[in-house]
């Protein structure tokens, strides 16, 4: 296991509460194709289903590396922390 330096991000109660919110609805998303499946429903209404819990999950993210490309990465430049832009680039390619 890789000994990294746990690091972490401020956000403002609101930002918590819209994101711990969306969580939410995901996680009830994934209980719904969980009942689905303990039903035996029709493949394809599961499909659809687990598509949509995919594209929660992107938009989530994408609302993350928004603010974190706003704000972590801002300041890490203006540090001269310029090894941000190869995290960044990482992020980019998880979040295809």
């Amino acid at each position: 296991m890789i000994n990294e330096k746990v690091r972490h991000t401020n956000r403002s109660v609101e930002d918590k509460k819209r994101l711990t919110n969306r969580l939410h609805v995901i996680e009830g998303q994934v209980r719904g194709v969980l009942s689905m499946v303990e039903e035996d429903r029709y493949c394809g209404d599961i499909l659809i289903q687990i598509s949509a819990i995919d594209q929660s999950l992107k938009s989530l993210g994408k609302e993350i590396l928004k603010k974190h490309l706003a704000t972590c990465v801002v300041t890490d430049i203006q540090n001269n922390h310029l090894e941000v832009l190869d995290e960044v680039m990482d992020l980019f390619k998880k979040l295809d």
